[in-house]
């Protein structure tokens, strides 16, 4: 006989039905409705969980079983969530784009919990109704986005780790428990095959990365959060031994080389956030003391090494904490049978042996309290590093020190993307001369045209001549290798007639290639084209199209240039949206890290004051 509180819930799968109908809702944001993508990622992901209702409904008929669940909020998953959430809204302050993204961060969360459901219930009666899907969210979401057109691929990654908790696992002390962090499982699996395809542009997995550093006390932050998990499920040493061993490595190289391994930090703010909250899973991590601190040693060092691997294959080096918490996780096992081995032989002489393990966690957080406090008061972590100034690599280039050049060229590239115009126009000197790097006229280009982009003249002044001297080519044989960005600045060049014949045709011809090849800036000098009949026969249908793929994409001149089209059409209602959109997107612009070259058109640059002061109040 049910209890009052089993007699109020709802169905199982009705509950599985009104979370997908919730999940179908988020299709009614307006920046989710408008991007058809991003749509279609919806409407597959909740088509995908309906067709798993009606599989699992035909199995339960056939099969005469009969499904519920359990209420058990567990505080290992509550605490994380409070946690993580914490985190989001730090690093949210200092990069809005968090914000922008909390209801994609929602949709997953809803997503997760009909899956884990259905999962559940495919393979057993009762399912356990608590918090478990946020800390598989919110960890993931810490250090992996895709891109909005690519956000099937988030459901697909949320999936994988839900799948692998469920299905992967291994008896251990008795227990069926799941074998891999499931955050941690997913991130790797996705973050190779980035790797492996070169596709980390449809991600912000570098801005992810580069961004978790910019609240200015991020570590203290994490470091506190961090106290919390480790007071209540005695995971100190995990984080405790990976820190030191990263503190020794670091001293080490820096001692030796005289320059700084992870070149703007010793410990990057991601990988100290892994160190904390990816790969201390009680579930998936030792439960001895020694085991523990083994564990986290190997953590350290593989990050450190990875990072070394990376760079040389020529992949992002931001992967490094992701890739080695799966092959970790299936050490834990061998960890714990070491561990106890050697507790045996030497428990008669350790003092610590007749400890609590509570009194024991504590000494260790102690311990860890003391090595937080070095690192940051000597500056071993924090704000301000020196290796964060191009000054620094540029001396250690000049005094020739160990990678002090490629880090030097390889800070600027970095500077650039995040637009700073001194690290663009010094870059492409350096490209162009090919003193400390080799020279590579095309590439010194593209960073002048990112400068002129940027508002300086002087860049405008160098690119110009750059292609009077080197000719076209020196852009239209990167651009016929698929670099969208060169196809971009030519066209530019072409429609200005700047260092090039003025050819409107051939404008045409590479803002569509360069806007086939994705990149969304093209895209609106493609439609500046179209509108102004230059190059092509005016089509404002073709022009409203392609300045709305590019507003899609972030490119505030664009959503502009639709309002202004929608305004002259009389359709005040989309103009004002697109005039808002426009506001909103040159207001986050500054947090993102993309810099486009401006064609010469009538095109607005990227100004707030520009795009807000035509929305109606």
């Amino acid at each position: 006989m049910r209890s009052k509180g089993q007699a109020r819930r709802p169905a199982p799968l009705l509950l599985a039905s009104l979370l997908t109908l919730l999940l179908a809702c988020f299709l009614l944001i307006p920046w989710v409705r408008t991007n058809a993508r991003l749509a279609g990622s919806f409407l597959g992901a909740a088509s995908a969980l309906l067709l798993f209702q009606f599989a699992l409904r035909r199995r339960l008929a056939r099969t005469g079983r009969t499904v519920g669940f359990d209420v058990v909020p567990r505080p290992v998953h509550y605490v994380q969530l409070c946690m993580h959430t914490s985190i989001y809204l730090y690093w949210g302050w200092y990069w809005r784009e968090v914000y922008h993204y909390a209801p994609l961060i929602l949709a997953q969360i809803v997503y997760v919990y009909v899956l884990d459901m259905l999962v559940c219930w495919w393979r057993r009666d009762q399912w356990v109704l608590g918090f478990g899907p946020f800390p598989i969210v919110l960890s993931t979401n810490l250090f992996l986005w895709f891109k909005d057109d690519w956000f099937f691929l988030q459901f697909l990654l949320v999936s994988t780790g839900v799948l692998c908790k469920e299905l992967i696992a291994w008896n251990r002390e008795g227990r069926r428990v799941h074998i891999f962090n499931p955050s941690a499982i997913a991130l790797a699996i996705f973050s190779l095959g980035l790797i492996v395809t070169h596709s980390t542009q449809i991600s912000w997995a570098e801005e992810v990365a580069v961004t978790l550093g910019r609240p200015p006390n991020i570590y203290i932050e994490i470091f506190l959060v961090g106290m919390v998990v480790q007071a209540l499920f005695s995971v100190t040493l995990v984080t405790l031994s990976a820190a030191a061993t990263l503190y020794l490595l670091n001293l080490i190289y820096t001692g030796t080389t005289g320059v700084y391994y992870f070149v703007d930090s010793n410990i990057p703010a991601a990988v100290f956030l892994g160190l904390h909250l990816l790969v201390t899973d009680p579930a998936t991590s030792p439960r001895r003391y020694i085991g523990k601190t083994i564990f986290g040693a190997l953590y350290g060092t593989a990050v450190f090494g990875l990072y070394s691997v990376l760079a040389w294959a020529g992949a992002p080096t931001f992967y490094d904490k992701l890739l080695c918490v799966p092959p970790l996780n299936l050490t834990v096992r061998w960890l714990d049978r070491v561990s106890l081995a050697l507790e045996e032989r030497i428990g008669r002489w350790n003092p610590a042996a007749a400890w609590s393990s509570r009194k024991l966690n504590f000494a260790h957080m102690g311990v860890w309290i003391a090595l937080f406090g070095t690192m940051a008061l000597t500056g071993f972590v924090g704000p301000r590093h020196p290796g964060g100034s191009s000054d620094f690599w540029q001396k250690a280039c000049q005094e020739g020190r160990r990678n002090g050049c490629e880090t030097w060229v390889r800070t600027l590239d970095i500077a650039c993307q995040h637009q700073s115009v001194r690290a663009c126009v010094t870059l492409g000197t350096v490209r162009e001369e090919g003193r400390f790097t080799r020279r590579d006229p095309s590439a010194a280009a593209k960073d002048f045209g990112a400068a002129c982009d940027l508002g300086r003249r002087d860049a405008c002044v160098e690119l110009v001549t750059l292609v009077r001297i080197e000719g076209p080519e020196v852009l239209r044989q990167p651009c016929d290798r698929g670099d969208a960005e060169g196809c971009f600045i030519l066209a530019s060049l072409y429609y200005g007639g700047s260092g090039v014949p003025k050819d409107y045709g051939q404008a045409v011809k590479l803002f569509r290639q360069s806007c086939g090849s994705g990149w969304a800036r093209a895209c609106g000098g493609l439609a500046e084209c179209y509108w102004r009949g230059q190059g092509t026969e005016a089509d404002p249908a073709q022009a409203i199209a392609y300045f709305e793929k590019a507003c899609r994409a972030g490119i505030a001149a664009s959503c502009y240039g639709a309002a202004q089209i929608y305004r002259g059409t009389k359709d005040e209602a989309l103009a004002q949206e697109r005039f808002r959109q426009a506001c909103d997107v040159s207001t986050r612009a500054a947090a993102t890290s993309a810099a486009y070259f401006k064609p010469a058109a009538g095109v607005p640059p990227v100004a707030t004051s520009r795009f807000c002061k035509d929305v109606s109040p």
